[in-house]
């Protein structure tokens, strides 16, 4: 399942390989997801695209390792997992949290050289646009309760006092990293930004979402569906779509 050109990654899941594909498409989790949550993703998008669901520490077979609290320390460690990637063009699609990683990896691959043909901004607001928010600091019920109000999380799994102690401090420590996260500013991306968002999203406004725009100098397009901040469980057939229209017209 898990594939690398240069050898084991515990960063990368491979769910359905496509090395005949000219595209690769880079998943990044959401706060307290994991690769597994784009395995349909995956399976949709083969043979068309090779799609790579990253896997963050803390989590599932990696829950024994230490989570990273920190989106820029993130990046850094991906990055070099991904590079091995890098052979064929590579697209970014992240959903919330996993939105504002994306920008920071691509970020750190242009610098080395590596112009991502698309990044995909799924619910988060544009990495400019500020909120003082504290979600990460409140005890374990009141964490509970923001992710089941958020509706990312299986509530059934949430009740299970097992599940609760494995899941609960990755979701805090990408809490934390999302929350504290801060945007330096610097130059544009030369990747273009595809942006999505629901239109009731309390985590991000359609118009903190179409900020988006003022991060890059290679195209901007805002895409804005019916829903929530998992907008994304009901309309991932359109987002799909959006993603395979883009990256085969370019191909």
């Amino acid at each position: 399942m898990t594939a690398n050109p240069t050898g084991t990654s515990l960063w990368i899941r491979q769910f359905h390989p496509a090395p005949a594909a000219a595209t690769r498409l880079i998943c990044l989790p959401h706060a307290g997801g994991s690769a597994s949550y784009y395995f349909p993703v995956s399976k949709a998008l083969s043979p068309t695209l090779d799609v790579l669901a990253v896997q963050y520490p803390g989590r599932q077979d990696r829950r024994n390792e230490k989570c990273i609290d920190n989106i820029p320390e993130l990046a850094d460690a991906l990055v070099p997992e991904l590079l091995p990637f890098t052979d064929k063009p590579v697209a970014l699609f992240g959903h919330s949290m996993g939105a504002t990683l994306a920008f920071e990896v691509a970020l750190r691959l242009e610098q080395k050289g590596v112009v991502p043909v698309a990044l995909f901004a799924s619910g988060r607001r544009a990495p400019s646009c500020h909120r003082d928010e504290s979600v990460h600091l409140r005890d374990d019920d009141g964490l509970i309760a923001e992710v089941k109000a958020l509706a990312g999380t299986d509530t059934q799994l949430l009740g299970d006092d097992e599940i609760l102690r494995m899941v609960l401090p990755a979701i805090r420590s990408d809490y934390k990293a999302a929350e504290t996260y801060r945007y330096t500013s610097g130059p544009r991306l030369a990747t273009p930004i595809h942006a999505h968002v629901g239109d009731d999203d309390p985590k991000a406004s359609v118009e903190e979402a179409r900020a988006w725009g003022e991060h890059t100098t290679g195209g901007f397009d805002l895409q804005v569906y019916s829903g929530g901040h998992f907008y994304l469980n009901d309309e991932a057939p359109r987002v799909i779509a959006s993603i395979r229209k883009v990256l085969t017209e370019r191909s």
